[in-house]
């Protein structure tokens, strides 16, 4: 699966490959957290108006999800990016990122902020957020410091 040929477009969380990934997201962020501390949204949530999801897809393989959440004129947050086991260290991650950070910047955002857990399993998020030039920061957008997240912007 060649990332070469990686499109991402906004999806309408309407396919189940997309459904399927979202689950397997949230199955994973409720066996690593604790229920209070996760932060992952489902189907019906992502849907929100204020949110932008994206779909990466090589012919008609899914290759990873993610969305951004507008938080306001100035600020968005990232949600719910995730890979398939079978696309991890492809570069689909490494994509999907830089994609939502153009898009941010070319839609006037003038930051973008995240959340992801601080145990081990995050540790290769956390890497990769940081290689893109995000930075440990404090909460933010409602959300209290709790030693099972990482708070984390960047701005543009």
């Amino acid at each position: 699966m060649p990332v070469e040929s990686l499109q991402i477009s906004v999806d309408d969380l309407s396919g189940g490959d997309v459904i399927a990934l979202l689950e397997e997201h949230l199955a994973d962020m409720y066996a690593t957290s604790p229920p209070e501390c996760v932060h992952a949204l489902d189907v019906d949530k992502l849907k929100a108006p204020d949110i932008t999801f994206f779909a990466a897809r090589s012919g008609h393989k899914l290759l990873g999800c993610i969305a951004l959440k507008h938080l306001n004129a100035a600020q968005v947050e990232i949600k719910s990016m995730r890979t398939p086991a079978s696309a991890r260290r492809t570069g689909a991650g490494k994509r999907l990122l830089e994609h939502v950070i153009d898009y941010a910047k070319n839609t006037g955002y003038q930051s973008v902020w995240l959340e992801t857990g601080s145990m081990d399993f995050f540790a290769p998020a956390r890497q990769l957020y940081l290689r893109y030039g995000f930075q440990y920061c404090g909460p933010f957008a409602g959300y209290q410091a709790d030693p099972n997240s990482c708070f984390m912007s960047k701005s543009l």
